[in-house]
């Protein structure tokens, strides 16, 4: 019941601009003394791991620099293996299986159209027998996401909407959720065949930023904007893709069939760098 009434609250209000503030606050400087307390009691209250983060706790001057902190070197090992990919961020897996029909599944009794989660036909076509694997971030994960393949990046696709949450109380309740709020999708060439990761906006995320590409940040009010990279910018597996100013969600979806996702099961913890699908043929 609350759950259904925070849903109904939320779609009466402007959710973009609310994230849009939420994120400002985040990383609005206060006073040392302030901040260092707001840090450590958000630290604390989300069970974050300081002991992993680049910087003492003491450098991050806001509760969003600690949101989208770096982790010490080796803190995520990446799985190497030829022919796997890896989990994109941390988290937990939402999802995972195989594409039929050209449709995912969002939750239980619900499913959603591929080629509106690409916003394209085309592309939708691509990975319609392919796999795709769901990973949900908290608020207590580290929010930098990764590329799960290495390879070249050949496009990417803004694709502006609404920010409602992407919660379990969300996926459950809002039809097409991951289609209809505001994502980035990026279309790799790989080993594995075509891999897209698809980073989905959501409630409270102030914006998103692509390691890649400077001029693609979600949630400013720009236009949608389709790119292609004619000579392919290389990348490895476990490079920085993006970061989430606040969490949210990334789905990546292999487009090849003879790529399957490991065993994974639904609110299984995952790690950046493990492995979540690989190639059989």
């Amino acid at each position: 019941m609350k759950d259904a009434l925070l849903i109904g609250t939320l779609g009466l209000i402007p959710k973009n601009l609310l994230s849009r503030a939420v994120g400002a606050a985040a990383h609005a400087r206060l006073p040392s003394p302030i901040t260092r307390t707001s840090v450590r009691v958000f630290a604390s209250r989300y069970g974050i791991d300081l002991d992993e983060a680049e910087l003492p706790v003491s450098e991050y001057r806001t509760i969003g620099e600690l949101f989208t902190r770096r982790l010490k070197p080796g803190a995520r090992p990446i799985d190497r293996r030829p022919g796997f990919a890896v989990s994109p961020a941390d988290g937990h897996i939402s999802n995972s299986g195989r594409i039929e029909d050209g449709q995912l599944i969002q939750a239980k009794g619900r499913s959603y159209s591929v080629a509106d989660l690409l916003r394209d036909r085309h592309e939708g076509e691509r990975f319609a027998h392919g796999s795709w694997v769901t990973v949900y971030l908290s608020p207590r994960d580290y929010h930098r996401v990764h590329h799960p393949v290495e390879g070249r990046i050949v496009a990417s696709r803004y694709v502006p909407g609404h920010l409602w949450p992407v919660n379990q109380a969300a996926v459950t309740r809002i039809e097409d959720l991951f289609c209809v709020n505001e994502r980035v999708v990026t279309y790799v060439d790989s080993p594995l065949g075509e891999v897209a990761s698809v980073m989905v906006g959501a409630t409270s995320v102030g914006h998103m930023t692509m390691a890649y590409d400077q001029d693609i940040v979600a949630n400013r009010g720009l236009p949608a904007v389709h790119k292609l990279y004619d000579e392919g910018l290389p990348i490895a597996r476990g490079d920085e893709l993006g970061v989430f100013r606040l969490g949210s969600t990334v789905v990546v979806l292999f487009a090849d069939p003879d790529v399957v996702p490991e065993d994974l099961s639904p609110d299984q913890p995952i790690r950046m760098g493990e492995a979540i699908a690989r190639k059989t043929a």
